[in-house]
């Protein structure tokens, strides 16, 4: 699983679910309050049916939709998919932002999720900040190697720590190439 923290804010929405885009649509969100936040929350728990943005990198005949949609060419959306939030809980409310913290599976977008919650408060958001807390068994508080501690005998310590928890045995992963006949695999 990963886990966030995330910024979103109500009333703006961007053609990429996050502070980068163009804005695409502004809505007032002064009748939003924290108990209707809450509750909201609640809907996007569990298994839930997400549509990735199509700023992504997902791929239409090969080519990442990013891509795409960098260069103007028409990208229809994928349609939506299972996905796994484990936990979401709201962090602090004040409007127009609101911190979530989200622990999810693979293949979720949180930028997404902070859309879908303005949709479903009668407003629009965007995402403004995205902190990854969480890969796995690595965490950003216990994991992070702060700057002053930038040294080489630290970090030898630190990938020491972070190393024993890996696993033993390196999986093996087929890498597609551009000539179909080759193969590469790669250890991780």
């Amino acid at each position: 699983s990963q886990k966030y923290t995330a910024i979103g804010m109500l009333g703006k929405a961007t053609d990429t679910l996050d502070a980068t885009g163009k804005v695409t649509e502004e809505k007032p969100y002064d009748q939003v309050t924290k108990g209707d936040l809450e509750n909201v929350l609640q809907k996007f728990t569990g298994h839930i049916m997400q549509v990735p943005p199509l700023y992504s990198a997902l791929k239409k005949d090969g080519e990442r939709l990013s891509t795409l949609m960098k260069r103007g060419e028409a990208v229809e959306a994928k349609p939506a998919r299972p996905v796994r939030v484990y936990s979401l809980s709201l962090q602090q409310f004040q409007p127009p932002l609101f911190t979530l913290d989200v622990e999810c599976g693979g293949g979720f977008y949180v930028r997404s999720l902070v859309s879908d919650i303005g949709k479903e408060l009668s407003t629009c958001a965007t995402m403004q900040e995205l902190t990854r807390t969480k890969q796995g068994p690595f965490t950003l508080e216990e994991h992070a190697l702060h700057e002053d501690k930038w040294t080489i005998d630290e970090i030898a310590r630190s990938l020491e720590h972070c190393t024993s928890l890996l696993p033993r045995e390196p999986s093996h992963k087929k890498l597609k190439t551009e000539h179909p006949s080759e193969t590469a695999v790669i250890c991780e």
